[in-house]
């Protein structure tokens, strides 16, 4: 039997994370044999992350990456259960690399970035490490990556990690990169340009705006001018580029853009947990549970 030391107790605990008794244990089991030791574990991690991976994440943080030279930048949402882990040093520090990870891999969907390798294990294993050794429910939920073929990718991430923008820009500089970007996380547009809506989206907008203006009691033969109208201030809700700048009303995102010689290829926005639902916790219920119990 090898004699376990205190070091090697210290050396898999700062490895794996896993408190001090199931290190030392661990090591016993395996014999002193640190590789197996961590594999012992990553098993036990295994079984402890089953148990929480039926929990809702819609916490975490929507992180950025842009490569030195500007031609790749990725926006990922990694979740967890709570905002105070959404916050924690190791948590983001695992959102980053993951980003890094999908900057460099060019993985073709979650699946098969957590498939890829990183660091020497798969993104998933290392997922499952931090899942025993933080204690929540850890996911990777999507991701965007895009890689400019004529321009610059500029990133912008919003209240510590609520909102993430990406946007492929071809002239201008880094800080109409930057303005593009804050605008797209402020102003939700859905569509870069008119060309883009769909044309049932566009139809149906048409048959609402009519209606109402039928409710409004108004004329059929000036009806159509007013659906006119309306559209394209529907235009300006949804479409970057007829969106009014932010920081300045009497501009256009397009007139902004052409005022700089620039153009925007593409843009991505990601805001964390949207379309998760989310647990409702009732307190007074609890408290009162407790009470009675």
């Amino acid at each position: 039997m090898a004699a376990i030391t205190a070091s090697m107790v210290k050396e898999l605990r700062t490895s794996t994370g896993a408190g001090m008794m199931d290190c030392k244990k661990a090591l016993t089991e395996a014999d002193g044999d640190m590789a197996k030791a961590v594999d012992i574990l990553r098993e036990k991690g295994l079984s402890q992350a089953a148990k929480k991976a039926g929990r809702i994440a819609a916490e975490g943080a929507v992180v950025s990456y842009v490569s030195e030279d500007g031609k790749v930048g990725v926006i990922v949402e990694v979740n967890c259960e709570t905002d105070f882990v959404g916050h924690n040093e190791s948590f983001q520090a695992l959102a980053k690399s993951i980003a890094k990870q999908i900057a460099e891999a060019a993985p073709a969907d979650v699946e098969a970035l957590l498939a890829s390798e990183m660091e020497g294990k798969t993104v998933k294993d290392l997922v499952t490490e931090a899942i025993a050794k933080i204690g929540e429910n850890i996911s990777v939920r999507r991701f965007e990556r895009f890689e400019s073929a004529e321009g610059q990718v500029y990133s912008y991430i919003h209240g510590g990690g609520k909102i993430g923008v990406l946007v492929d820009m071809k002239g201008g500089d880094a800080e109409l990169g930057k303005d593009v970007a804050m605008q797209v996380a402020a102003a939700i547009p859905s569509y870069l340009d008119r060309s883009q809506v769909p044309a049932a989206e566009l139809e149906h907008e048409k048959e609402v705006l009519s209606e109402q203006a039928r409710n409004e009691g108004k004329p059929e033969k000036i009806i159509e001018k007013m659906v006119i109208g309306r559209i394209n201030k529907y235009y300006k809700e949804v479409c970057l580029l007829d969106q009014e700048f932010i920081k300045d009303g009497d501009l256009t995102i397009a007139k902004l853009l052409k005022s700089k010689g620039a153009e925007v290829a593409r843009f991505a926005r990601f805001q964390l947990g949207e379309g998760i639902e989310k647990k409702q916790e009732n307190f007074a219920e609890e408290i009162q549970k407790q009470i009675n119990g």
